[in-house]
């Protein structure tokens, strides 16, 4: 066996806020995926509609009210399958929301208030409007306490409405709407908590609370902590069942007790070493030692993400649909729910509430300055958005069966929410085509604001080569190309094909020597010695200090006195700034961030995938 391989414990300083803008994985990522997600639910809701109202009708009630006994010694349980649903298998539901809401608020969208405080502020209103118009209509009816049925924005067939769709451009409004998705959760997780929670007992409730402050530390452990987990959190679930709290609501207060963390670059090269050392020398050892260092990079709450939302999407939500969606439509229980006020209430609730709530208020926060939409992002599609936020099917329907116990108002209530996410589809779809016929949407960041210029831009490689790259940077991001070999990579595959173009992005909010470093490069390259300088910044980002800046300049044998005045002049500030302010005009929020061409990169900034990029926008322009 091969001698071990020497791991560095060199410490590396922690990116404090920052989002990396492509490795970020909201809840549905991709297009495909979320038309798979909203195709299967819609599927699974047909199928229990149609079940409710064929030849068997009757089994669809007998079958999902089917009790199931778990016995232990002296203590027994019985529930039904439809509260086994419910209760149970749901958790993994709000499980993943919890996860969700965490990332969030800890290093996702939440983090930038400015950016957050519009779709916030809007969510908000797409909360209290919608129960508002619930409570004007239905009010007055035995019914008025249903009115968190109206509140929630079913996120699954949100986004993949909006794919289905298919507006010019969506990426900003989906952003947008994930944002106020996730405040949406959250007031409907606390709708549940606070209003649809019933003779609480303090104990077991105790108890529970015990058991996550135990989760919290499963952290600490040195091994065992996936096995901790579950079983604390089926402790946690348990005892919350007890304690008269919806017992869904584990799920998510397991899921705020994992820890969450951005990529540290110790922990990426630490796993890189081990692979190269798995690879070297393949053994049972390494593999393990690689498995463990590529999980410690990447943190728990991403893990489980990965790990459950495949399950959420394409087997918790369908049964769950399956189990509650299955509403006669016979001329009685349509003429009925016609007559309801309770009907009536949701749908408004819903389609109007949702839509008005949400585009008055971000169109009163953006005139009065308190927040600002992202570029390309207007006000006509915010409204498409809104009526979109009126499919409220998975909560709702959870709340229609917590909240609502006669079997009639239920399958009224029921009827409603299919109805109104109907509408609120069609609405959507109304307000996206003539919206974009009006105001054509134009694209922001996608194409290069200002061309390569060799007499201005710091390149590598032939000025004149077929192929152009071009990064946008921060020398003190740990995962700009330069620290982690990609670029180098890139450039031994192309060779003399290739040219390679660098352009500050310093990310001031959560690098303090970001704009130091960007001018000490400048400085260097008054004196040719730009890339040079890079990679000495590169290898020290915990060492950039001024002192430590003129240290390296003195390494490279530049001009000491002279590097010190460029350090200092208006000139070198300005190169930095402009590149800044080009960054801002495109929207570019997040390191590192390519252009191939003229064109922006999407997805994964890995050696082979920017090579296969760059050798596309060769054979596309042949």
């Amino acid at each position: 066996m091969s001698e071990p391989i020497e791991l560095s414990t060199a410490p590396a300083r922690p990116a404090r806020r920052m989002r990396l803008g492509r490795s970020r994985r909201p809840r549905f990522s991709g297009g495909s995926t979320e038309r798979t997600a909203a195709g299967l639910l819609l599927l699974a809701t047909l199928a229990a509609i149609l079940w409710a109202n064929s030849p068997w009708s009757a089994t669809y009630d007998e079958f999902w009210s089917t009790e199931i006994e778990l016995a232990v010694g002296s203590f027994e349980a019985h529930i039904s399958l439809r509260h086994l649903v419910n209760d149970g298998i749901m958790t993994l539901f709000f499980f993943a929301i919890g996860l969700e809401v965490k990332r969030e608020i800890t290093i996702g969208e939440l983090t930038d208030r400015s950016r957050a405080m519009v779709p916030v502020i809007a969510a908000i209103a797409g909360l209290v409007v919608p129960a508002l118009l619930f409570l004007a209509v239905a009010g007055t009816t035995e019914q008025a306490h249903a009115w968190g049925v109206v509140i929630s924005t079913d996120t699954a067939f949100l986004v993949g409405a909006l794919a289905v769709i298919g507006p010019k451009f969506p990426a900003r409004l989906r952003i947008f709407l994930l944002t106020l998705a996730v405040v949406d959760d959250v007031g409907a997780l606390g709708a549940i908590a606070i209003f649809y929670s019933d003779d609480i007992q303090v104990w077991p409730l105790l108890l529970s609370i015990a058991f996550l402050a135990a989760i919290f530390f499963v952290r600490y452990l040195p091994v065992g902590r996936g096995p901790a987990y579950a079983v604390l959190s089926i402790a946690a679930w348990v005892a919350m069942y007890a304690s008269g709290v919806h017992p869904t609501l584990a799920g998510v207060a397991v899921a705020l007790m994992i820890p969450v963390f951005p990529p540290r670059r110790r922990d990426v090269e630490r796993a890189m070493e081990l692979t190269t050392a798995f690879r070297q020398s393949p053994s049972s050892e390494y593999a393990a030692a690689a498995t463990r260092g590529l999980r410690a990079s990447i943190s728990e709450n991403e893990r489980m993400q990965t790990t459950f939302s495949p399950y959420v999407t394409y087997i918790v939500l369908p049964l769950f649909a399956l189990a509650n969606a299955g509403v006669r439509l016979d001329a009685e229980t349509v003429g009925a729910a016609l007559g309801s006020l309770l009907f009536w209430g949701i749908v408004a609730g819903l389609v109007v509430g949702k839509f008005v709530g949400i585009t008055a208020t971000t169109a009163v926060v953006r005139a009065s300055g308190l927040g600002t939409l992202a570029p390309g992002l207007t006000l006509a599609r915010v409204a498409g958005g809104a009526a979109l936020s009126g499919i409220g099917f998975t909560i709702s329907l959870f709340i229609v069966d917590v909240a609502i116990d006669d079997p009639l108002a239920q399958a009224e209530a029921r009827f409603g929410v299919l109805v109104a996410s109907a509408l609120a589809f069609g609405l959507a779809w109304c307000v996206f085509r003539v919206s974009d016929k009006l105001q054509p949407p134009v694209p922001v960041g996608g194409t290069l604001a200002r061309p390569v210029d060799p007499e201005r831009d710091h390149i590598r490689g032939p000025v004149d080569a077929p192929l152009t790259l071009v990064e946008y940077g921060d020398f003190e991001c740990p995962f700009c190309s330069r620290a982690t070999g990609s670029i180098d990579h890139v450039r031994s595959v192309l060779g003399d094909e290739l040219r390679y173009v660098w352009r500050h992005l310093p990310l001031t909010e959560v690098h303090d020597h970001a704009v130091d470093a960007a001018r000490a490069a400048e400085a260097a390259a008054k004196q040719g010695a730009f890339f040079e300088m890079g990679q000495l910044l590169f290898a020290n980002q915990n060492k950039l200090e001024v002192d430590d800046l003129c240290a390296y300049a003195d390494q490279l044998g530049l001009d000491a006195e002279r590097f010190l005045d460029d350090f200092n002049s208006t000139e070198v500030a300005n190169r930095v700034t402009d590149d800044a302010l080009d960054a801002e005009v495109m929207d570019l929020h997040s390191t590192p961030t390519f252009f191939i061409g003229e064109q922006r990169h999407k997805g994964h900034y890995d050696a082979a995938t920017l090579v296969e990029a760059l050798r596309a926008s060769r054979d596309r322009s042949a």
